[in-house]
């Protein structure tokens, strides 16, 4: 079996784990985040949605995350798989330190928590694109990237959508060459509300005195894990599909 015929493979498998029937965890999760969300005011929503909005607009019009790291052109798709492995061993650790620190703060420091988290995620995905050749100083590209963390933490039918978006990409990169009005259309809320249900029940865990610790560096360990296994097989599509175009 060759490279290629292997990757594909990987990306078939994770496809079917992506729309897989959620499990007991899952559904557990959902419910309890629903929950919580009907019962935080709606001036605390707004607050959150603000602060989702800032970050994603910095991360897309901004130079903040413009990785140091050079475009890697030359590397083959195995040699990017390669570096991409030890990326994400590097920012993993980051996330585990940074949930174990704020679960053992309590309240005040969980609430710094969710925006570092998000920065964390958005540093990791500047970084990957340049390790599988994409340059993050086009605009295209940044539309790209928060494709794939929406696609990471978005129910089934927004997940199949945004799937379909990143197969087409060699299509739909070319709408993207300027920022134009994509952010005064984005639908923060939806963002938020869909982001926060896949990280409520392990994020709330956190909060829990005594366990508090282990459970940010688990909860941290486990969604940069997701976000890790759609960004890099993204890239994968793209690169396989540019080697078969």
């Amino acid at each position: 079996m060759s490279y290629e015929q292997k990757v594909r493979h990987e990306i078939a498998v994770w496809e079917h784990q992506l729309f897989k029937p959620p499990g007991w965890l899952e559904r557990t999760s959902k419910t309890i985040g629903t929950r919580i969300n009907n019962l935080i005011p709606p001036k605390v929503h707004d607050v959150i949605t603000a602060t989702i909005r800032s970050i994603v607009r910095t991360a897309l019009f901004g130079a903040e995350y413009t990785p140091q790291r050079s475009v890697q052109r030359s590397l083959d798709l195995e040699q990017a798989d390669q570096e991409a492995k030890q990326l994400f061993s590097i920012y993993q650790k980051i996330a585990v330190v940074e949930g174990a620190g704020t679960g053992a703060g309590g309240l005040l420091l969980n609430a710094v928590d969710f925006p570092a988290l998000i920065a964390i995620k958005m540093k990791y995905l500047f970084e990957l694109a340049h390790v599988y050749g994409y340059d993050t100083k086009r605009f295209s590209e940044r539309i790209f990237i928060l494709k794939v963390f929406q696609m990471t933490f978005s129910g089934p039918e927004q997940r199949a959508r945004l799937l379909g978006s990143i197969k087409r990409w060699d299509v739909e990169e070319g709408l993207w060459i300027s920022d134009s009005d994509y952010s005064k259309n984005m639908d923060w809320e939806t963002f938020q509300k869909e982001y926060r249900d896949a990280i409520d029940f392990r994020k709330m865990l956190q909060m829990v005195p005594g366990i508090g610790a282990v459970a940010g560096a688990w909860a941290n360990y486990t969604i940069l894990e997701e976000l890790r296994e759609s960004a890099t097989n993204a890239y994968r599509l793209r690169r396989l599909s540019e080697l078969n175009g």
